[in-house]
């Protein structure tokens, strides 16, 4: 039974491709890293949120409307294929801390949008690690080749806590992408990456909303410590 609801807006995806070895000593040993044309991918998607709101109750003033930025890669686990968050950034505080209490990667950020036509620019800050990114783009034709349909149509997410593995499940109808012309003007997101991004033209789509359904976590993993061991 789903726990949650939220309709993401104006959603743009950045996607550079990554050598599978500089990625992988940031994912958790648990899962493997999800390959397309031998590389795995890191994206960036920007997006609203607004009708935020938990299962049978109205949505909360405050809570509801908030810019967020998601720095991703693609993964498997046990033959499901999802997505691992390095982090996601929020403008909304409470929500960044409240989330945080349940090991989610979440971090409050300076994000803003402005759109003037088929125009659109964001920028984001996330003032604690100097992670910057302004973005200029346009909306483009259709699209729906193979790449992008492995790319977004995601359904299942990791996150881990101490020595536990938790896989959160979404359900939402299938993508309709656009193409996005986009100008990088700044870019020092997945600071961890140490400059990878910097100067890489990203693949680039845009879609205009989508409304989905989050489940609560199920844990995956769990490691089990033997007692005996520290009987010495």
């Amino acid at each position: 039974m789903w726990m949650m609801t939220q309709t993401w807006q104006d959603v743009l995806f950045l996607h550079w491709p990554i050598a599978p070895q500089e990625l992988e000593k940031h994912v958790p040993k648990e899962l493997k890293l999800d390959l397309f044309e031998q590389n795995a991918w890191l994206s960036a998607v920007l997006f609203k949120v607004y009708r935020h709101r938990l299962r049978f109750l109205p949505p909360l003033p405050g809570m509801n409307t908030y810019l967020q930025l998601n720095v991703r890669t693609y993964v498997e686990y046990n033959g499901m294929k999802g997505i691992y968050f390095f982090h996601l950034d929020v403008t909304n505080y409470f929500l960044s801390k409240i989330t945080a209490i349940g090991s989610l990667p979440y971090r409050h950020s300076n994000i803003l949008v402005k759109q003037r036509g088929n125009h659109y620019s964001y920028t984001s800050h996330y003032k604690a690690c100097d992670e910057r990114l302004r973005v200029i783009y346009t909306i483009g034709d259709k699209t729906n080749t193979n790449f992008d349909r492995w790319i977004v149509e995601r359904y299942h997410s990791w996150a881990k806590w101490k020595d536990t593995l938790f896989r959160i499940d979404i359900h939402h109808s299938p993508w309709e992408l656009k193409r996005a012309n986009v100008t990088i003007e700044s870019n020092t997101l997945a600071s961890f990456m140490k400059g990878k991004l910097q100067g890489m033209q990203p693949r680039a789509h845009y879609a205009k909303n989508k409304t989905a359904r989050v489940f609560p976590p199920a844990v995956e993993h769990k490691m089990i410590i033997n007692p005996s061991r520290f009987l010495h």
